[in-house]
This record gives C-alpha cells, structure tokens and sequence, in this order.
C-alpha cells in the first residue's frame, strides 16, 4: 500500500490584479477573520524584456491549521485571483514583498507591507545581524557627517527619514550603543 502524502499547508500566497479583483476583496479577507499580509501594489515589476508587469499585489494567508489546495483555491476564486501557491518560507515570502533581497529589482516601502485580521509583519521584516551592523554603520557615519550631539536627533531624524530600517533598530535594540557613541564624541569634544 502507497503511503498517501499530505499536501496541506498552513500558509498560502497568491497574486490579487486590481483589474480584475471586486472593489470589496480586502472586505471579502477580512471577513473571514484569518490573518494576512498585503504587500504593496507591485506596479513597477518588469519582466525579462524590460517590459512592464500587470500591476498586483502579493498577499500571505497564515491559516491556523493546514489547508488544502481546494480550499485555498475557493477563496481564490472568490477574489478572481489565479492559483495560490505554497509559502516554503514566512520571512522569505513577506521580504520579497518590497524585494528586499533582490536589488535589481524596484524596491518596495517596507512600511507599505500591511497586516491584517492580526498579522503582524514587522516580525518577518527585521534585519538580520549583518544587515543591523551595516544600519548602524550607516548611522555613525550620519552622526560624524552631521556633527550629531544628541541621540534625540538622531531618532527624530530616523523617525521622520529612515522609518523603515534606522528608526525600528533604533526602538529595539541599537540605541545603547549610538547613545554611548554620540556621549563619547560630546567628551572628546571637552
């Protein structure tokens, strides 16, 4: 007897088209009450030609227990969405929504990658260790060029310029050590 596989997954992705898509699709998700991920409307992806992509959006599922293709294919229909696909990977997947890891490609705002019904992006966008130690390489550097005395300064700056990288390592865990770098030059300066 052949062992049967299971092909259910718990996340699923798949591509809405604002051409084709109800005006209500975000209301038809959300209705459901299940979490999800939009990214923002990829409307500046080309192809291998050069030649620009039908304008979409990539939206995440996160069921909380597996479904079926079938099953995630009903909703799919309901949006007039083509075939969902299987996530391999949540982070990978929610990144490759502002093409995060592929620069030869149109860089998308991070911070138009929004959650619903619960989801909370910002837990897959954060960067990686060589990724934060080049943010707060960029940040000293800002600090040098721009005789930055005050850590103040620099969070009002990332607030308001570099809210999508600076201002969230800044919150979570790299103020001490640009605090400690902006005091040791206010020192050296006396």
């Amino acid at each position: 007897m052949s062992e049967k596989r299971d092909t259910r997954t718990r996340n699923w992705t798949f591509f809405v088209y604002p051409e084709s898509a109800p005006e209500n699709w975000r209301d038809v998700l959300n209705e459901m009450h299940i979490p999800w991920i939009e990214s923002p409307l990829h409307d500046k992806d080309v192809d291998s030609n050069g030649e620009l992509k039908k304008a979409h959006w990539h939206i995440l599922i996160l069921f909380a227990s597996k479904k079926s293709y079938e099953q995630v294919r009903e909703i799919t229909l309901r949006l007039k969405a083509p075939n969902p696909q299987k996530v391999m990977d949540l982070k990978g997947m929610v990144r490759y929504f502002a093409h995060m890891d592929d620069p030869n490609k149109f860089q998308y705002s991070k911070s138009e990658i929004i959650g619903h019904a619960g989801a909370d992006p910002l837990i897959y966008l954060s960067a990686n260790s060589g990724e934060r130690y080049q943010l707060i390489k960029e940040m000293i550097s800002f600090v040098k060029e721009n005789d930055i005395d005050e850590i103040q300064d620099l969070i009002d700056y990332a607030m308001e310029n570099r809210f999508d990288d600076w201002f969230p390592l800044l919150c979570d865990n790299s103020a001490f050590i640009m605090n400690n770098y902006i005091k040791s030059i206010r020192h050296r300066i006396r």
